[in-house]
């Protein structure tokens, strides 16, 4: 018999850790090579960790809710057959003296706690970890660590965070208590995160954060910390675009197989415009923005507990139909839990369907590293001033974006959506079609 390990997959390019969700085994279950073994949350998506063998599950070395970085051994399996490396590698070790490399990971994870690293090795800290310690100050060196062979993970950095007590080095702290004006920091420090003291009535539900939750919530306040927001509205008069759906989905239904919904035309009129002002398909990149060649629109679809953002890529090359197929399928794997990890990736400018609840206006927060987001409300019948002074009863929205300051100003911006506007003002059964 021999012991394998199972692994923390990468699941997306810049993925550098997941959260063990829910384990879907248990030691001694009899495993097929594919099964699913656990249910592993990212920043970007929540998917299953296939197994890499055929056979009896031996130890589950992390716990539900454990952060493991990309490579880190999450369980083992016992297979038929020779003996594996890490056997072979514990024989020809002296057995007085065996090394972290030749023991087996079932062995070494029976230490339940924080290992402190050899003093003097040098660290290894995913980049997620370095970032979290950068943001806040917090000196590594003083961190011990819960992950595997002590390991710093990013869910011990949170953990300090939310805790309030940074610790930093010696010199840091003199210096604090002693500031020198040559020394003044360029730029201010990040906001600690305080946790607040809910007082817990009989009656009232509390409710764990998922890591689907956490993620939302490190991203939304990642994007207003760094992002300074800016916010603008435009007013649209849709009725020939609404008359011209309204005629043909019953048809298109029949023919397609799939609604054509209002939201597609919106889709298709945002990625025309940045085609034509490409300063709004651009990212901050601190020294630099980048402004980028494809246009990837970000939609937003909602579940009962999370917010998912699925992407359609090269928006701008696909027709009114070929968008509308793509955010039902898209919609659909969100809510069935099939939406894979590379469908999240590569967005460069989000549009949310706010309308969809009924809302007239509302303030999005931008999808961090993207430098705005537009919110299409609902679409209301109201009376409006014609031409003449008549007064006509029409089809209207409002098309909110939030933009960061940084890459975009009011002018770009403004255009951009006036732009916008005058395209879906224009869209009519004679002069647009949907496929």
């Amino acid at each position: 018999m021999a012991i394998e390990q199972i692994k923390m997959p990468q699941l997306g390019e810049s993925v550098t850790e997941g959260t063990i969700e829910k384990w879907l085994v248990k030691p001694g279950d009899h495993v097929n090579k594919y099964d699913a073994l656990a249910e592993v949350n990212t920043d970007k998506v929540t998917a299953e960790v296939p197994s890499s063998f055929t056979g009896i599950i031996k130890e589950l070395i992390a716990n539900e809710g454990d952060t493991l970085a990309v490579g880190e051994i999450v369980c083992t399996i016992e297979t038929e057959g020779g003996a594996s490396e890490e056997t072979v590698e514990v024989k020809e070790a002296a057995p007085e003296e065996p090394t972290a490399e030749t023991v087996k990971p079932a062995e070494v994870q029976k230490h339940t706690a924080p290992v402190e690293p050899e003093k003097g090795a040098k660290a290894r800290y995913s980049p997620a970890v370095l970032k979290i310690s950068q943001e806040h100050g917090i000196d590594l060196s003083l961190v011990t660590g819960t992950g595997n062979e002590g390991r710093i993970t990013r869910k011990d950095l949170l953990k300090i965070v939310e805790s309030g007590e940074i610790p930093v080095a010696k010199v840091e702290q003199q210096a604090v208590s002693t500031p020198s004006p040559a020394a003044a920091p360029t730029s201010a420090p990040s906001p600690k995160t305080a946790v607040p003291n809910v007082p817990v009535a009989v009656g009232d539900i509390e409710i764990p954060v998922t890591g689907v939750r956490k993620a939302i919530a490190a991203n939304m306040l990642r994007s207003k910390h760094e992002a300074p927001h800016a916010w603008t509205m435009i007013e649209v008069d849709v009725t020939n675009m609404v008359q011209y759906r309204d005629s043909i989905k019953h048809e298109f239904k029949q023919k397609e197989g799939f609604n054509v919904t209002y939201f597609a035309f919106f889709v298709k009129a945002v990625s025309q415009a940045l085609k034509e002002f490409p300063m709004m398909n651009s990212m901050w990149a601190g020294d630099k923005i980048v402004q980028k060649k494809d246009i990837n629109i970000s939609i937003a679809v909602a579940t009962e507990d999370a917010l998912y953002v699925p992407v359609i890529k090269n928006a701008d090359e696909k027709t009114i139909k070929g968008i509308g197929r793509e955010v039902n399928e898209l919609a659909a794997k969100v809510r069935s839990g099939k939406l894979k990890s590379d469908e999240m990736q590569g967005g460069t400018f989000t549009v949310n369907n706010t309308g969809s609840f009924g809302s007239v206006q509302s303030m999005g927060i931008i999808n961090f590293p993207q430098a705005a987001i537009l919110q299409v409300e609902s679409i209301v019948k109201r009376p409006v001033i014609m031409d003449g002074g008549m007064i006509a009863a029409r089809d209207m929205v409002n098309l909110c974006l939030s933009l960061d300051h940084r890459v975009l100003d009011g002018l770009v911006a403004g255009r951009f959506l006036a732009r916008v506007k005058e395209i879906l003002e224009n869209i009519t059964k004679e002069n647009t079609s949907v496929y």
